[in-house]
């Protein structure tokens, strides 16, 4: 990976599936110019992939710590990909 830039993979609990968690997801995303995509896991999970700049990164998880209005976050889980799969862009997985 080239220096400054970060790709991870994350999975957030708690009440994060029926309230908008993808959506909301996809729209910190794009606001930070970062690649990947995220979906719902049949455990009651969100899931999902994203690429760009360290400190977008960094915004990314603390926003999708958080979480949209409706959500209730209980935990946020990332692990750091070896290698850069170079996303441009995010999108929504069904």
């Amino acid at each position: 990976m080239s220096e400054g830039r970060r790709a991870v993979q994350f999975r957030v609990t708690g009440r994060v599936q029926g309230v908008a968690f993808r959506y909301f997801a996809w729209q910190v995303a794009q606001r930070l110019g970062l690649g990947g995509w995220v979906r719902n896991c049949q455990d009651g999970s969100v899931e999902g992939y994203a690429a760009g700049a360290t400190e977008a990164l960094a915004d990314f998880r603390r926003e999708l710590e958080k979480g949209p209005t409706l959500a209730r976050v209980d935990a946020y889980i990332e692990e750091e990909l070896a290698v850069d799969p170079g996303w441009r862009d995010f999108e929504i997985r069904h």
